[in-house]
């Protein structure tokens, strides 16, 4: 790295040790060190692991705490309202909102936030590290890990603890909570109106281009969407890669920046859908002890008290938003001119063939 950027990135984290001063008690600088990244990259906002030393009221102090700052490319996910596409912003409030409402999800506990991008170089929030292991997703969880290594019963208890943590989010009164702002005046949270988000939103990431599997699916679930059930907080990326892990229980859900209210199948049909990415899209066997789809639906409705039924469609229209995500993605990194603008990557993907597959059953 050359002396000139080591110095900003050293000049970032002097500034973020001087900026939590204040807001940890601290008597005196803090000192920030041991900066690493978690091995999991997302695609929203940028994550960093540090250690902050400093005196405070009980003396010598350090703690692991984790930095979430807006990263410099455009938002993945389509707004869900105007006039907050500060997605670190989104999920700060979600999670604080969260927090205050109900000790039944676990999450992160919020330590400070700035929108003011002077202090690290764009809007961020600072958060308690929370110690466990995140199933990955290249290779896929299902192929290598914990997961596999893990006996029978704990796979299987793993995945029935997930579907009782996306319960305890749908059942967080999220008008009580503060939450009204998620949804937008006058328009309904039907899934219907986050189809018509998702079909504006891919059409305009297509640029004119044609997707056969996109085409086919907004056809479909045009037609034959089910209404689903009352509007609930959706945590809008709801997987075990956005958990992280103790015992094969959840002790924090992560990434909030997709949070809408809408129907709970929105999140349950994302989940089911991202089992079958990580099974029969990357031809990975289920491991035993591992519920099958229908048994983790029955998971959530015994946790939920909803009656779901058939989910088919429901993970075919969570196909088609990450089908969508991905061309956005790709967008992006023509636009940093990491990838050529002739590239098929667009089009031939794990989404799309996660779309087709739902499209051919």
């Amino acid at each position: 790295m050359p002396d000139e950027e080591m110095t900003d990135v050293e000049d970032r984290w002097s500034r973020l040790g001087e900026w939590l001063a204040a807001r940890v008690g601290a008597r005196g600088p803090v000192r920030v060190t041991d900066v690493s990244q978690p091995s999991s990259i997302g695609y929203s906002a940028e994550t960093s692991i540090f250690r902050a030393s400093y005196d405070g009221d009980a003396g010598p102090t350090t703690r692991r705490l984790v930095l979430r700052s807006e990263s410099a490319d455009p938002p993945v996910y389509p707004p869900q309202v105007s006039g907050l596409e500060i997605e670190v912003e989104w999920q700060r409030r979600v999670m604080e909102a969260i927090q205050s409402a109900t000790p039944s999800v676990p999450l992160a506990p919020v330590v400070a936030a700035d929108r003011d991008p002077g202090v690290v170089g764009a809007p961020f929030f600072v958060m308690e590290f929370v110690d466990g292991v995140v199933p990955t997703v290249d290779p896929p969880y299902t192929v290598s890990g914990f997961f596999v290594e893990a006996r029978a019963d704990q796979r299987h208890a793993m995945i029935a603890d997930g579907m009782r943590v996306l319960a305890a989010i749908h059942d967080v009164d999220w008008g009580g909570a503060g939450l009204g702002w998620l949804a937008p005046t006058g328009v309904p949270p039907t899934l219907a109106r986050q189809l018509e988000l998702w079909r504006a939103w891919g059409i305009q990431e297509l640029r004119g281009r044609r997707h056969p599997g996109m085409d086919a699916a907004f056809d479909i679930l045009k037609r034959h969407l089910p209404a689903g059930s009352e509007p609930v907080l959706c945590w809008g990326d709801p997987r075990p890669g956005n958990m992280i892990w103790r015992d094969f229980r959840c002790v924090c859900v992560t990434d909030f920046e997709a949070a809408a209210i809408a129907p709970p199948e929105l999140d349950l049909g994302w989940w089911l859908m991202f089992d079958r990415a990580s099974h029969e899209v990357v031809g990975a066997p289920r491991l035993e002890g591992e519920p099958g789809r229908e048994e983790q639906r029955d998971l959530y409705e015994a946790s939920s008290g909803r009656v779901v039924g058939d989910t088919r469609l429901y993970e075919m229209f969570a196909a088609l938003r990450y089908t969508v995500i991905v061309v956005r993605v790709m967008n992006r990194a023509v636009a940093r001119g990491l990838m050529p603008e002739d590239h098929n990557i667009w089009l031939e993907n794990p989404a799309a063939t996660c779309l087709d597959q739902l499209l051919e059953d």
